[in-house]
């Protein structure tokens, strides 16, 4: 039996809409949290992914039995291993020891010395591979239109992004070929 998320939180924990993002990071991880940060607390929007994941994964699963990974943890897992392009070893390190994932997941905490709660492995896998790509481009196409809800302003109004680019073109005055044995192979044809 899976469930979106937990909604009582344990003791200790921080509610995801209250966790600390670095803003002057340049690693991918800092937008990506705040993207599920912002679809968690969004009930419009993480109530049509919710939806879109419960029809994939929970679709002719019976409503009883033992409790499966939570439907958040694990759009949190396959969105951090998306955006990182990263392997199941560093997710399973991520899912388990990075203060910034376990926070979006809703399961840091260990001020009361009570035990940590730990993914295994091939749970993450199993879980993991529920997700297929159709619905990695559904969920995708949702979160850009609600992207676009964020930046819509009046008609008339322009609107100033600030993007943060790690690179940027340099005119340059290129001659071919450059390389002097190339010009001597071209040379005796």
């Amino acid at each position: 039996m899976r469930q979106r998320f937990e909604q009582q939180l344990s003791l200790g924990a921080v509610p995801i809409s209250d966790i600390k993002i670095p803003t002057k990071s340049r690693d991918e991880m800092p937008p990506t949290v705040r993207a599920l940060q912002h679809i968690f607390t969004t009930p419009a929007l993480n109530e049509k992914i919710f939806k879109l994941l419960e029809e994939k994964i929970c679709k002719g699963k019976k409503k009883t039995g033992r409790k499966g990974m939570d439907l958040w943890h694990i759009l949190v897992l396959a969105v951090v291993r998306h955006a990182t392009g990263t392997n199941w070893d560093r997710l399973h390190l991520m899912a388990n020891y990075d203060i910034l994932v376990r926070s979006i997941m809703g399961i840091r905490g260990n001020n009361f010395e009570m035990k940590e709660f730990e993914i295994e492995y091939q749970n993450i896998i199993d879980n993991l591979s529920l997700i297929d790509e159709d619905l990695l481009y559904q969920i995708n196409a949702i979160v850009v239109e609600a992207g676009h809800q964020l930046l819509k302003k009046k008609e008339n109004e322009i609107v100033e992004l600030k993007l943060k680019p790690d690179s940027y073109a340099v005119e340059t005055n290129i001659h071919f070929p450059t390389d002097p044995i190339a010009r001597i192979k071209l040379a005796l044809g």
